[in-house]
């Protein structure tokens, strides 16, 4: 059981130390796509359809209210 846990901890430690770069490498690779289609003109999908719409507010006067615009 103790040598079950010290491969668990190496294990955990190793990835606690590699995930941060992992990360970055998985970002890099992101920018890099974006910016070899944006060389070949490939424009991204624009996902407008399920993109939220602004909600327009309308401002009520209150003629008796406290505050006197």
């Amino acid at each position: 059981m103790n040598l079950f846990l010290d491969y668990l901890t190496v294990t955990a430690l190793f990835a606690f130390v590699a995930l941060p770069a992992a990360i970055g490498f998985v970002r890099e690779r992101r920018i890099d796509r974006q910016l070899r289609d944006a060389e070949r003109g490939e424009a991204a999908p624009r996902a407008t359809e399920n993109a939220a719409r602004p909600y327009k507010v309308t401002r009520r006067s209150y003629p008796k209210g406290w505050a006197k615009a």
